[in-house]
């Protein structure tokens, strides 16, 4: 099973008042992993979306195991979970980089549609990508 890792840096617009990071903001970063796990495959999301198909999310989960806060440096660990006919299920763990702390863990599922908004099977050049990512078997 590969694991996909980037890095990015709380900024103080992604604080709340107590000083850490506003909940929300855990979803964007399992899309930058996603996205940026993407791109690594050779599939970025424009190349996804200029073939005609988007992907948006029907389910996501989070559970908060503690505080990220300004300035901490994060490590966002991304690999895909599960491939069905039309969607496929992607789990994150994020840490604090300084100390290895786990801070969040979740997935988002997300359905493959063409651009009228039907549901439709993913395509083979994303379906083959993700299952050699997930080392599943076809």
């Amino acid at each position: 099973m590969s694991i996909f890792t980037i890095t990015c840096r709380v900024t103080y617009a992604d604080t709340d008042k107590m000083g850490v990071v506003y909940y929300s903001n855990y979803l964007r970063w399992f899309e930058m992993g996603r996205t940026e796990m993407l791109r690594e495959l050779g599939h970025p999301y424009t190349e996804i979306e200029t073939a005609g198909y988007n992907l948006p999310a029907s389910e996501a989960f989070c559970k908060y195991l503690a505080p990220a806060r300004y300035d901490d440096l994060l490590r966002i660990e991304t690999r895909v979970d599960e491939i069905k006919k039309v969607s496929a299920r992607f789990e994150y763990k994020i840490f604090n980089d300084n100390n290895g702390k786990a801070l969040v863990t979740g997935y988002t599922k997300h359905a493959c549609v063409d651009n009228d908004g039907s549901v439709v099977r993913l395509p083979a050049f994303l379906k083959e990508a993700l299952e050699r990512a997930g080392n599943f078997q076809g």
